[in-house]
């Protein structure tokens, strides 16, 4: 299975449309995407998206309704370690302070408590 990486911008698009949705058809997906391209080159890219292994599809009448291949916490497992790799030194400490410090909103008690817990889970797991 190839990565995200390997996806042009409008291919993450109508992933990113997929996996909110968690199946769609063509026609749906052109409703959704930012200045949409013609419904033959949605066609054409779902195709595409499903020749590279992303997409799946099923028939429902005439239509066909794509669903993605891998379960959506896989995918955002895969782009996390990706996003690490790329731009963070595989540092999960660099992209935490990243994260906490493009927040737009300040972390409440509990959320700061929710992190500690988690960081402290991790640790007690070796990682």
């Amino acid at each position: 299975m190839k990565g995200q990486k390997n996806l042009s911008r409008r291919e993450r698009q109508i992933m990113d449309i997929i996996y909110e949705l968690n199946e769609a058809t063509a026609a749906r997906v052109l409703e959704l995407l930012p200045s949409p391209p013609s419904y033959s080159t949605v066609r054409a890219l779902l195709r595409v998206l499903e020749e590279k292994g992303h997409l799946t599809h099923k028939q429902d009448g005439p239509r066909y309704v794509f669903s993605p291949t891998l379960p959506r916490e896989e995918a955002r497992e895969n782009a996390l370690k990706h996003l690490l790799k790329t731009f963070f030194d595989n540092s999960t400490e660099k992209a935490v302070a990243a994260l906490l410090d493009i927040s737009e909103e300040k972390c409440s008690e509990e959320d700061y408590n929710r992190l500690t817990g988690l960081i402290n889970k991790a640790r007690r797991e070796g990682r």
